[in-house]
């Protein structure tokens, strides 16, 4: 499978990560309800399987248990995957979640994941959200020492801006930036995309489905349905009337992987890969029959036209709601 460098970093990764988000499961804030653990690991498995060589976890999803997945997942794996997690999201023994970039409180959170995950050494490090704004220079001060002492190979951050990429740029070069992507969220183009381009600063993309909504498999009654903990209840893109636009979105995507074999979903993630800024998009899989349904999205590559008919098809919709 192809593989890109990502930013100043010697990995060379596939265009398509694990995301290990939904399998943290539920009982925290940001979850997407309850996972079978027995379906995890096999889902992780077959994406290596397929040759994708990266996950991307983070602590504070399942406050510790994703991690702890990924980390029974990769147990006697040749080669291993690449691990990316991330620290800031801090929670308290009654599982509320706040956020710290404290030194002392980074280096404690780098440790923990690396116990979880049983490795010696973070492939990539990342600041998971840039708050507190004020702190924003000792957190990343302290990764830097992190990368300098071998506890991570590469750090990034999540979420970014572009001042605040700038602020952290004047401490230590800055790897990756991991933030949303997808054809019904587009803000990053504008200016944090060339931005990272001009940088070298490597893009991977999480929610290039946008949480499910454009897999071809949600209806307005899985929405409706959602369980109560289930964070996107609260996007405005499952609510109408956006809801409605994404659906018929999803329509047009349908049709256009229809001449190729591919599922709505794969053609939503081709579309993030082919901005020249992005080095790699996150997917999430909760089993492994989902793996099996997404995985050739890796390779598959929309033609000029058909990127331009889905920008036609965006600004319509967009123009009709």
């Amino acid at each position: 499978m192809e593989t890109r460098l990502l930013g100043n970093s010697d990995l060379a990764i596939t265009p398509i990560g694990i995301g290990a988000w939904a399998i943290g499961g539920g009982g925290w804030n940001g979850s997407m309800g309850p996972q079978d653990d027995a379906d995890s690991i096999p889902a992780i498995h077959a994406a290596l399987d397929y040759g994708l060589n990266w996950i991307d976890t983070a602590a504070l999803y399942g406050l510790g248990h994703s991690e702890e997945m990924v980390a029974r997942a990769i147990q006697g794996r040749s080669p291993q995957p690449y691990v990316f997690t991330k620290c800031e999201r801090v929670w308290a023994q009654n599982r509320n979640v706040g956020a710290c970039l404290k030194a002392e409180s980074v280096r404690r959170e780098c440790e923990d994941s690396l116990r979880r995950l049983r490795v010696d050494v973070i492939d990539l490090y990342q600041i998971h959200w840039p708050e507190p704004y004020e702190d924003i220079e000792e957190g990343w001060t302290e990764l830097a020492r992190l990368k300098e002492q071998g506890k991570v190979r590469w750090i990034g951050v999540s979420n970014f801006s572009v001042e605040q990429m700038k602020r952290a740029q004047a401490i230590a070069p800055i790897t990756s930036l991991q933030p949303p992507y997808a054809l019904v969220r587009r803000e990053i183009e504008r200016e944090i995309l060339p931005y990272c381009l001009a940088e070298n600063i490597g893009v991977i993309v999480y929610s290039p489905m946008y949480a499910g909504l454009l897999t071809g498999a949600m209806t307005r009654e899985r929405v409706a349905n959602f369980l109560a903990e289930d964070w996107r209840r609260n996007l405005p893109e499952f609510q109408e009337p956006a809801l409605s636009r994404n659906l018929r979105v999803v329509e047009h995507l349908r049709e256009i992987g229809k001449r190729h074999g591919r599922s709505p979903g794969e053609v939503a993630i081709a579309w993030t890969l082919n901005h020249p800024a992005v080095t790699g998009s996150i997917v999430g899989f909760r089993n492994a029959q989902q793996v099996a349904g997404i995985i050739s999205a890796a390779e598959f590559r929309l033609t000029r036209a058909e990127l331009s008919q889905i920008d036609a098809l965006i600004k319509q919709e967009t123009e009709a709601t």
